[in-house]
Parts: C-alpha cells; structure tokens; sequence
C-alpha cells in the first residue's frame, strides 16, 4: 500500500505518475469527493464526541452534587443519534478510501525503465552459451513422454488440465533439484530454511498484495466448522486460500511485529507447493510443465532495513544466478519496465533460462524489491536504533529458483541423442552417482 500521505495530500501528482509508469487511471474526482466529505465529518463527528463527554462529565457532577439531570440527559439524546449516524458514515468513507488506496499499484523506482511491456525490458547480461546439438531437439514432454516419466493425461483424469504426473527417475531428478537449491541457499547463501502453511488467511494475501486486487487467480477452500468434524464443504463461509507463492506465509512471518535492528536482513527460504488458477492465461503454455496450476519454487525472501533494501535486491538476485550457473543452464539477466512488473513490486528482475526447443529464453526467476509496500498493508516494522521508533522495514521477495521449470531447463540443455538425459554434475550427489537417467 502506497504512503496515504500521498493519496491525502498529492493525488493529482500521485495520479499523474501512476498513469505515467504503470498506466493506471487513479479517478482523483472521485477521491477528492471522498476526502472532503472525510474531513467535514470527523470534525463534526470529534465536535460531538467532545461535547458527549463534556456533558458526561456535567452529569457526573449534578449527581454528586444531587441535582437534577433529566435535562442535561435530553440533551445528550438530542444529539446522540446524529453522533452514531456521523461514526457510521465515516466508517463507510474511510473504507471506500481503503478500497482504493489497497487497489494502487506501487510506485516504479527511479531506476526502472519506464515501458508498456515485455517488449520495452532492458537485458542486463547474459551468461552461458547455449549448446549447439548434432541432432532433432526434443521439448521436455518429448522427452518425457518417451519413457513414461511425464504424463499428463494420467494427471488430467485425476485433476484435470494443468496438471502433471512425474514418475520414476524424473520424478528423482525434481526432488533433486529442489534439495540442492535448498542445500545451496542455506549453506552458502545464509538463507533459513522455512517450512511454511500451504493454507493462509485472507490477511495474509492482503498483507502481500494477492487480495484484493488477484482474487481470480487463488484458489479458495471453504471449511465448515459447525459439526465439528473439519470437513471441508463447500458454504458461503471463505476460510482459506491456497499460497500461490510460499513469499505469502514468509514474508506475513512479520506482520504485525517489530523486528530488532539486530536480526535484519532477516532472509528465509522454503521448498513449497504453489497454487494458481492461472485465470488470465487461457490458451497460453498449454503443452507440458510450462504453466501449471500445481507447481514448486523454492522461494528467497529478505526483510530488510531501507538503506540496504536496494543492495539486498542485487545479492538475492545473485543468489538465485548462482543455481543456474552451478546447473550449467545459459540465462539472461533482465530488468523489468514499469508496465511488466508485479503489482507489489517497486523494481524486478527476471532471469529467463534458455529452452532449445523454443529457441528462446523463459522466464525461471523474478526477483523483487517491494519497498515498504507490503510492510504498510502488514504492518510489518523495525525499530530504528537511531530514533528509538518503529519504522516500516522493506520486503524482498524471489524464486531461487521454480523447480518445475528447472526441471523442463535440464531435461532440454542435457538431452541426448538416444533420448536420455545427462544429469548435471551439481546434482549426482543427490542421484545416487548417476550420470544419467534414461
């Protein structure tokens, strides 16, 4: 949530950059409506308050005092119902400037390129060099589907579409992945290792910035808790939500709290499930493991001090360049503009590791520093040595890396001609030795 300050005091500038960076149309009518009325109606609403307990007060001291108080009590009833009509209204008020304070996108950092979309991202660096193969390239379902590893339509007859069975020696591989991203960022990185809830409260996705604005794209439980049993059934009661990102539970870790200066950067990892509806992307990598509705990330999230937020963003975002470069896969480094960045996010990079089968780089990681964005929604403070006073911290989020996806990554980079796979030197250790799966 962005400083209200800004929304109080400056919303045509405030307007003005939103429109400028994220392309969003801020109705500042509407919000200077809202605003004014705000304000007549607390000063109003204060007066009369004040005038209650002036008259309390005057009550207390006739009774003591055994006079008669019947008029001074007609007097608050004469105005005692314009007061609880003014608390309601301005009630109403503030939560309509909430809802849409809670609906603005953050403000790009100076240092993002301003741009529609993909199109207008800005290539930091590349590393590797893709390899040049001697025979017909196989994509992973190819190369899956050839000795039963992967099968989606087993996965489609017990979940339906966007699901995906894994067996045998890649289903190995998948777990070996994410045990050496674990091991790798908790060993040299200085990561903690995390074992979150798969289920959070509608609290938590508003603390990170999933509701209100992403409803569509979560998937809800409805548990009914009348009988006692815990059945989940469905009612018109929403209880929980199934974590699209494991960032939801690590970084709501500190909602609400005041974190010692002493502890930060605070970083946390966690191998987790994720769940997505995928709402807005009908049609869109339908083949394979590309886009799942079910899928795994390890997921890197910081909570920092402000001053060292930026210089925290760059380590994590090498933290995740690091298992790309141990696994041997080639990557590109790009800085997101301001019209492909998440909602949450004040500045992103996406690493996109390279596919043969599509001759292009994919997206595997992004990499995000939120400001004190999420911190505000969470309330989510740090007190300042300096100043003795709590202060918003800032969050870091980013995948270290989708082990999905650096599955598809290593099946394609190390297939061979007779359809195995060479299994990268960074992983043998947790393939019992193999050199290969096949």
């Amino acid at each position: 949530m962005l400083d209200p300050v800004l929304l109080r005091n400056q919303p045509a500038d405030l307007a003005a950059r939103l429109k400028a960076t994220r392309g969003y149309d801020l109705n500042v009518a509407d919000l200077l409506l809202l605003e004014t009325e705000r304000k007549q109606i607390q000063v109003r609403t204060q007066e009369l308050q004040n005038l209650r307990n002036t008259k309390s007060k005057q009550i207390g001291m006739l009774k003591a005092k055994g006079e008669d108080v019947s008029a001074v009590m007609a007097e608050v009833a004469g105005f005692g119902d314009e007061l609880k009509a003014s608390e309601a209204r301005l009630d109403v008020i503030k939560q309509s400037i909430d809802a849409i304070a809670s609906g603005l996108p953050n403000l790009p950092h100076e240092s993002v390129p301003v741009g529609a979309d993909e199109h207008d991202n800005v290539e930091q660096h590349r590393w590797g060099t893709p390899r040049a193969f001697d025979f017909e390239v196989k994509d992973h379902v190819e190369l899956g589907a050839r000795h039963g590893w992967l099968d989606g339509e087993t996965a489609a007859k017990l979940s339906g579409a966007r699901f995906t069975v894994l067996r045998g020696q890649l289903a190995r591989l998948h777990r070996a992945l994410a045990q050496f991203m674990l091991d790798l960022h908790t060993n040299d990185h200085g990561y903690e290792e995390t074992n979150v809830p798969l289920l959070v409260s509608a609290d938590s996705m508003r603390g990170t910035g999933q509701l209100p604005k992403f409803e569509e794209d979560l998937f809800k439980t409805y548990l009914d808790n009348t009988s006692g049993s815990g059945d989940f059934v469905l009612t018109t009661r929403p209880a929980r939500y199934l974590i699209p990102t494991s960032e939801v539970p690590l970084t709501n870790i500190v909602r609400d709290e005041i974190v010692d200066a002493e502890r930060l950067p605070l970083r946390m990892t966690a191998h987790s499930m994720c769940f997505r509806a995928e709402a807005g992307s009908a049609g869109r990598d339908t083949r394979g493991m590309i886009r799942q509705h079910q899928f795994e990330k390890v997921e890197l999230v910081s909570i920092a001090k402000p001053e060292e937020s930026d210089a925290e963003h760059e380590r994590m975002t090498r933290c995740a360049e690091t298992v790309l470069e141990k696994l041997g896969l080639p990557y590109r480094k790009v800085l997101l503009c301001t019209g492909d960045m998440g909602f949450a996010a004040q500045k992103t990079y996406d690493l996109e590791v390279w596919l043969p089968s599509q001759n292009t780089y994919r997206e595997i990681s992004s990499c995000s520093n939120c400001g004190d964005f999420q911190a505000r929604r969470m309330q989510a403070r740090w007190r300042n040595p300096a100043t003795g006073k709590p202060e918003l911290v800032h969050t870091l989020n980013g995948s270290g890396v989708a082990v999905g996806r650096a599955l598809i990554a290593v099946m394609e980079n190390y297939q061979n001609a007779d359809g195995s796979i060479t299994v990268p030197e960074a992983l043998r250790g947790y393939m019992g030795g193999a050199e290969k799966i096949a």
